[in-house]
């Protein structure tokens, strides 16, 4: 018997071993390339900076820093390498994979863990992201984990001072990293508490009540966490006060829907691939929950969806009440959630039996249906994910896309300087070819308020004058050829000498670059 549970133990080793190696090429096929667009150049413009000017800087920018002190680290550590940033974004979707075999398969079963470490490396939500230069992998991942331990204290008869200690440590981390990461903490907490709550009243045994421990547990570990992001609190504050000028608007309902299921924003795949495939998944979910929703099973699920959807309610209210925050790109943060509650959907026992059938116990026949779905569904996810995938492997690899970088460091000089316009398009190409600080600017014509946070950059000007007497060479990259022109008529003496004009399929814009010079 004990042969047979470890020859068993050992396929399910191999199983999710197999899974995790496939899905880690699988997302890194697109990731080997060093173009980057706005939020990425913004991303290494910062992290180029000390770390105390990191969070100077990161005060004036719309997300919290400790994404750009990691990348800082990477950068040090790699000698400056884009490429390794790039990857550093894989790593959280790795470790989620690695997750459904070292947390969700011993909390909820091998098929929900391989079925959690399989989405988590095939989902093409999180393909889209795999090797983005931003802060969303990883905010995912410290989400995820923040809510495993969450449910473990939960769970476990046990009161155990490790899970109180790892969930505050990646609830702190969630909210350091982004304010989704901040809204999804709070709301666990909260929920956390008042669950502790109503179960220590209902508990009349008080030397045996373990929620009352807990509940103990979670005062500490709150004020602790308070405590721990009170120096990034009053940046929330200003953040909140300073309404207007934001650059999100009204939410986008559709988009927000078919991104979680696609992480189609770019244009990826059609939009017929992206809604059949979310149309399909939406209604599976929804017979899935009716179908089951007494069951014991999938109690896990309901928790997990009532958890998503508060965070996205609470985002909802501070989007009507203070700031439209409510983004479809930002569900990432919480996607690893929703990655759980698909994976618990798809696992449940005899999901697709009536109760006659159930009773006559034709396990065979049930166990061989329940599979039948799970094929379906991993299949679909494959064949959508493979679409973006190539589409994500012809536009980041074209050839086009090095044509720029390598026509700008061609030609520009130690001394030469960029003035960027509010394509901001001059910022993208000057951190992307190493321009550094003293001879990048942003023209801030139409006073966005950014001057703190484009340090991270250079500096920030709301006049031409300083640039009159300027006897040296001018860039300028943006999308139209009138900027330059403009730029020629108030720079009197400075005429156009070269001008370029570049089709970059990576980010889909088109560059016009126009050299400036002392006639």
């Amino acid at each position: 018997m004990n042969s047979l549970i470890k020859i068993k133990d050992k396929k399910i080793q191999i199983m999710f071993l197999l899974t995790i190696i496939l899905g880690t090429a699988f997302i890194l096929l697109s990731c080997f390339h060093t173009n980057i667009w706005f939020d990425e150049s913004y991303t290494i413009a910062i992290a180029k900076h000390p770390f105390t000017e990191i969070w100077k800087i990161g005060s004036a920018d719309v997300h919290p820093v400790l994404y750009y002190f990691m990348v800082r680290i990477v950068l040090l550590v790699t000698g400056g390498s884009v490429l390794c940033v790039r990857l550093f974004s894989a790593i959280p979707l790795i470790i989620m994979g690695i997750l459904g075999y070292t947390h969700i398969r011993k909390d909820f079963g091998s098929k929900t863990g391989i079925i959690f470490t399989f989405l988590s490396l095939f989902f093409p939500t999180c393909l889209m992201y795999a090797g983005e230069i931003r802060m969303y992998t990883w905010a995912m991942l410290f989400v995820t984990l923040m809510a495993i331990y969450a449910y473990r204290i939960l769970k476990y008869r046990d009161v155990k001072n490790k899970n109180w200690i790892i969930f505050a440590i990646f609830s702190l981390a969630s909210a350091y990293t982004h304010y989704y990461g901040l809204a999804a903490a709070f709301v666990i907490n909260l929920g956390l508490f008042i669950y502790l709550i109503v179960k220590s009243i209902k508990n009349k045994n008080i030397k045996e009540n373990r929620y009352l421990k807990n509940l103990k547990r979670w005062i500490i570990s709150a004020i602790i966490q308070i405590i721990a992001y009170l120096p990034w609190a009053g940046v929330v504050l200003n953040f909140a006060k300073s309404t207007g000028g934001y650059w999100i608007g009204a939410p986008n309902v559709s988009q927000m829907i078919q991104f979680q299921f696609t992480g189609n924003l770019g244009g990826n795949m059609p939009d017929a691939i992206a809604w059949t495939y979310t149309i399909l998944f939406i209604l599976y979910i929804l017979y899935s929950f009716k179908k089951n929703w007494n069951r014991d099973e999938i109690k896990p699920a309901k928790l997990a969806i009532l958890v998503y959807f508060a965070v996205i309610l609470f985002v909802g209210l501070i989007s009507i009440l203070v700031e439209p925050i409510l983004y479809a790109r930002y569900l990432l943060n919480i996607t690893g959630i929703f990655i759980f509650v698909i994976a618990v959907l798809l696992t449940i026992p005899n999901i697709h039996e009536n109760q006659k059938a159930e009773t006559k116990n034709s396990n065979k026949g049930i166990k061989l249906n329940s599979n039948k779905i799970i094929l379906i569904i991993c299949s679909a996810t494959v064949l959508v994910s493979l679409v973006a995938n190539i589409t994500l492997i012809n536009k980041n690899y074209d050839e086009s896309n090095a044509e720029l970088e390598n026509y700008m460091k061609a030609n520009v000089q130690e001394d030469d300087i960029v003035i960027a316009d509010n394509s901001l398009l001059g910022l993208v190409i000057g951190t992307q070819i190493g321009i550094d600080s003293e001879h990048l600017y942003f023209y801030d014509i139409q006073k966005w308020n950014v001057e703190e946070a484009y340090k991270a950059y250079g500096k920030t000007v709301y006049s031409l004058d300083q640039f009159k007497d300027y006897n040296g060479r001018i860039w300028t990259v943006n999308r139209e050829e009138e900027w330059a022109d403009y730029l020629a008529n108030e720079l009197e003496g400075k005429s156009v000498i070269t001008r370029e004009s570049f089709k970059i399929k990576y980010g889909n814009e088109n560059y016009v670059v126009t050299l400036l010079e002392k006639a």
